[in-house]
């Protein structure tokens, strides 16, 4: 009879991240890996299986199987028959539309977000942090078809690598700003030595202008340009960006025109907040 199978032993990706609370009895962890689980999908990614939640995640394959087989059963996947792999369920739905009908912001903002995006030729999107992304909560377009295809709500960026993860960390005391830039070197070192130039340009950009660009950084054809706001009030920081195809604009014009709008539609909302 053969004995129990074993299964090669690893570090997992997702005990490295929540290494700050080893030791914490509070602290759920096969909770949070359920979680992490959740978090695997992206845009070009609807469909995932268990071995490649385990490439993603670093968890053994029996760990996923027990945990994406609750998650279906309690409504956040839905198994696909054809494929045998899942897609986000109902309930993952669920949980976000509170968080994004608690932001008023999005309602005040979104008339100037769109007349941007139309003066632009581009989209205008409104972030919020998570963990070393920005995650968009909300999205204005131009009526051009080529608009649609550069954001939307729910999308997510890395801060050291796009404009208005950039913004974000301009916008921090320096504490924090430089806590956030610790752990992207730890968590992702590669990412960091890629931009860290830039990340140091764009926070010398932010205090001479008031905005930071990425002109091709994550995608060659992309440009951007975000700037930050302090909720009134609060210790949140809420990011605003512009982006727009390469051919649009040149970065020179972005800078002159796109960026200072950019600046000045972010202040009208100071009274607002």
């Amino acid at each position: 009879m053969a004995g129990p199978r074993r299964y090669k032993k690893r570090r997992s990706r997702v005990l490295d991240s929540f290494a700050e609370f080893e030791g914490d009895k509070q602290f759920a962890t096969t909770l949070a890996r359920g979680l992490e689980i959740l978090r695997c999908f992206a845009p070009e990614k609807v469909l995932l299986g268990n071995k490649e939640f385990s490439d993603r995640t670093g968890l053994p394959k029996p760990t996923v199987s027990r945990l994406t087989y609750t998650l279906s059963q309690l409504g956040y996947l839905k198994a696909d028959r054809v494929s045998a792999k899942y897609r986000l369920g109902a309930s993952a739905v669920s949980i976000g539309h509170p968080l994004l009908a608690s932001m008023p912001m999005r309602q005040i903002a979104r008339p100037a977000m769109k007349a941007l995006a139309d003066y632009a030729g581009g989209s205008v999107s409104m972030g919020v942090r998570d963990r070393l992304h920005i995650v968009y909560v909300e999205t204005s377009r131009s009526n051009s078809t080529l608009a649609t295809q550069l954001s939307d709500i729910g999308l997510s960026q890395p801060i050291a690598a796009s404009a208005i993860g950039r913004a974000y960390l301009a916008a921090c005391a320096a504490a924090e700003r430089n806590a956030i830039i610790n752990e992207i070197r730890a968590y992702t070192p590669a990412l960091w030595a890629k931009h860290e130039k830039r990340v140091r340009q764009s926070l010398e950009a932010y205090r001479e202008h008031g905005f930071c660009t990425s002109f091709g950084d994550l995608r060659r054809e992309i440009y951007a340009v975000a700037a930050p706001m302090r909720m009134f009030g609060a210790d949140d920081i809420v990011v605003f960006n512009c982006v727009l195809q390469s051919f649009v604009m040149s970065p020179a014009q972005i800078v002159a025109d796109i960026g200072p709008r950019l600046v000045a539609m972010v202040r009208s909302f100071g009274s607002a907040a």
